[in-house]
């Protein structure tokens, strides 16, 4: 050893002082490194008390049901809310309803299940320390025969098979987590069911012009004219107008009933006075354009050509089907009325209509 000594200085243990000499011999003796070892095991209560041990199964039990029971509550929250209910609630002010009855109903359902298994592992399952050495990374047929004897043993001391009822209420919560991502899926959107293929039109609707709010007399429709309809209580300021117009409006065309070709559309008109879908069966575009002298209508976006005096056939253009026809007559009244939904679904041809 040496103590500030130049570089071509050397110092001998002899020349050491007495005192240095004894303390570097006594550091020499002390490892600083030296494996402590494990301090003595102390025992949980539930390893001696069974009480104790049957409290904390009860509470790792109530945890998994509880879990159990929010799952559910997160399914029942997609029925029991509307999608467009807010609520108060402080510190975070106006929410969706929704949305937070299905944060707090699946937190619960997870944050239980994680508790639970944390609860059952500090108290119930084996604390006892074990020492294993390091070892390659290949295993040998030996340890691989340990490993198993491990893991069966672990499976032991871990209650699983005698603890049958945290077993069962583990296997409840774990099994209904999952269904809360099924039931997610229905933010993908509503199944459109056969939603597509009716509109707002019913049997008894008056047809009431789009422009004046005012229900249609024969008398207002001339010959040669055409005229815009929707069907009655649909609102400009409704909340559903957009969605609804898209698919129930109407034009109306009075024609002379001698000028009409097919029979089905002579027997929906009353006098002359037709009702066709305004929606082209191409794409949906308006179907605005009319030609009196030859009874055609014309889409403005790709020119397709209906014969409204032949049942709204196709004549020209890339529409593929015939403008369905609204089934009309005259109330007591004298109002002009529907006599129920077009017959076939209106606009582009989804599916082929299948």
């Amino acid at each position: 050893m040496s103590s500030q000594t130049g570089p071509d200085e050397n110092v001998s243990d002899e020349n050491l002082p007495a005192e240095q000499e004894s303390h570097g011999a006594e550091l020499a003796k002390t490892d600083p490194f030296a494996d402590p070892g494990l301090p003595p095991h102390e025992h949980r209560i539930q390893d001696i008390d069974e009480r104790a041990a049957k409290r904390s199964e009860r509470t790792v039990a109530f945890l998994f049901t509880l879990s159990m029971l929010a799952t559910v509550g997160f399914i029942a929250s997609f029925v029991a809310f509307p999608i467009d209910q807010i609520v108060y609630a402080w510190p975070i002010g106006n929410v969706s309803a929704l949305n937070l009855a299905l944060g707090l109903t699946l937190g619960v359902a997870l944050f239980c299940i994680g508790a639970g298994a944390v609860h059952w592992a500090r108290t119930l399952m084996s604390d006892e320390e074990m020492v294993d050495e390091r070892h390659a990374i290949a295993a040998s047929p030996e340890v691989r025969e340990k490993v198993f004897s491990d893991f069966k043993q672990g499976a032991k001391e871990s209650a699983f098979g005698r603890r049958k009822l945290i077993r069962n209420t583990m296997f409840g919560a774990v099994a209904l987590v999952p269904l809360s991502g099924v039931v997610l899926l229905r933010d993908l959107g509503p199944l459109p069911e056969d939603k597509l293929r009716h509109t707002a039109w019913k049997k008894g609707k008056l047809l009431v012009n789009e422009n004046t709010d005012e229900p249609l007399r024969p008398e207002d429709i001339a010959v040669g004219s055409l005229t815009f309809a929707k069907p009655e209580g649909l609102e400009h300021g409704d909340e559903e107008f957009a969605k609804e117009i898209a698919k129930a409006a109407l034009m109306i065309v009075r024609l002379e009933p001698n000028d009409i070709k097919d029979k089905r559309e002579l027997d929906w008109s009353h006098e002359g006075i037709v009702a066709f879908s305004k929606i082209c069966t191409h794409v949906g575009c308006p179907v605005s354009l009319y030609e009196q002298q030859t009874h055609h209508v014309l889409c403005p976006c790709h020119q397709s050509t209906f014969d409204l005096s032949d049942g709204a056939r196709v004549l020209f253009g890339p529409a593929g089907h015939p403008l369905p026809q609204l089934n009309i007559s005259v109330n007591k009244d004298g109002y002009l009325e529907a006599q129920g939904d077009f017959a076939e679904p209106v606009g582009p041809a989804f599916w082929e209509r299948g």
